[in-house]
């Protein structure tokens, strides 16, 4: 008879069958006070002001460091980072040495689990996030910011978008810098932070808006046709041409859901998808568009060797007329 046991493949997975991850985040987090959805201090620099987050979303952990929002992703990218190792290999082996978990070495101890006095957090399933903003009044950079995309004061306050003097996520301060021109959105009791010159990571961070909220929803009742913008901006500016008029959360699929698809169909003869014009805005259109039966119509593609790819900077580049002669162009007005 062969004694032994089953050799194991190392993977995050097998590793992930005899740990947790939150077990791993508070193995390696060298600030031993962080919550979870609680900003606290960065491991990668010393600092005043807590800029690191270690959250859930959708039943998973991830981390993001809000001051070089490069360093983002799950425990084992995280273990990574803070070792500055060359491979994930390298970060499995580690794990698997420090936990004692014995999928990589001979052991003949039983696995051992670094487990303080500590529990696991409860319901990870459920993604908690609470923004509070507090509001001020728009200086002048920011009003001229709007004024060149064709928007008053008045329109920033229908459409509940507000100048910010400090946020707070999940009571924490959120870092955020003074010289950073910056908004918030305001949807029936959740807010979206807009940092229109922040990068990709950073620019809609932290947002707690579901991803289904619709701007102008209102607007979409009994039209003949519903003009359906990827952005509250391309929304403020296109609604001053064509009143029936909304805008769903970004270019994905998931804004879609029945509720709002059936709400569009039911209160408009025809609906026109309108998202960038670059090769994502495109792709992203033609998959929905399809799926729904949706029309569509999107920024010419001759504006893009001027960096133009939707409404809004169609119309401060070159007016709100440029807007509405294409639409007419396109018989839409």
């Amino acid at each position: 008879m062969i004694k032994g046991r089953k050799k194991e493949a190392l993977t995050p997975e097998t590793i992930l069958s005899k740990i947790t991850e939150y077990d791993i985040f508070k193995w390696y987090m060298p600030e031993r006070s962080w919550k979870i959805n609680q900003v606290t201090y960065s491991p990668f620099r010393n600092e005043k002001n807590p800029s690191f987050l270690i959250g859930n979303k959708y039943g998973n952990l991830y981390f993001v460091d809000f001051a070089d929002t490069s360093k983002r992703g799950n425990c084992f990218t995280f273990v990574k980072l803070l070792f500055n190792f060359a491979s994930i290999d390298d970060v499995l082996r580690l794990i698997d040495r420090d936990f004692g978990l014995g999928i990589s070495t001979r052991t003949s101890e039983e696995v051992k689990r670094i487990v303080p006095e500590y529990k696991q957090p409860e319901e990870l399933g459920k993604r908690y996030s609470l923004i509070q903003v507090i509001t001020r009044k728009f200086n002048k950079e920011e009003l001229d910011y709007w004024n060149s995309y064709h928007q008053d004061l008045q329109d920033l306050k229908d459409n509940n978008v507000y100048a910010i003097k400090k946020v707070y996520l999940n009571k924490s301060l959120f870092p955020l810098k003074d010289t950073e021109l910056k908004f918030g959105y305001f949807y029936d009791g959740h807010w979206k932070i807009y940092r229109p010159f922040g990068d990709k990571k950073s620019k809609w961070v932290p947002n707690n808006v579901p991803i289904t909220a619709m701007d102008g929803k209102e607007n979409i009742i009994n039209c003949d046709t519903a003009f359906i913008n990827k952005s509250k901006k391309d929304y403020m500016v296109m609604k001053k041409v064509f009143p029936c008029s909304c805008a769903v959360q970004n270019e994905g699929m998931a804004c879609f859901s029945p509720e709002n698809v059936e709400y569009l169909k039911a209160n408009s003869d025809r609906q026109i998808l309108s998202f960038d014009s670059d090769v994502t805005g495109v792709e992203n259109s033609q998959q929905i568009t399809k799926l729904f039966d949706f029309g569509y119509c999107n920024v010419p593609k001759k504006y893009l060797k001027e960096g133009i790819k939707d409404w809004a900077d169609l119309s401060k580049v070159h007016g709100l007329q440029a807007v509405e002669d294409y639409l007419k162009q396109k018989q839409l007005l």
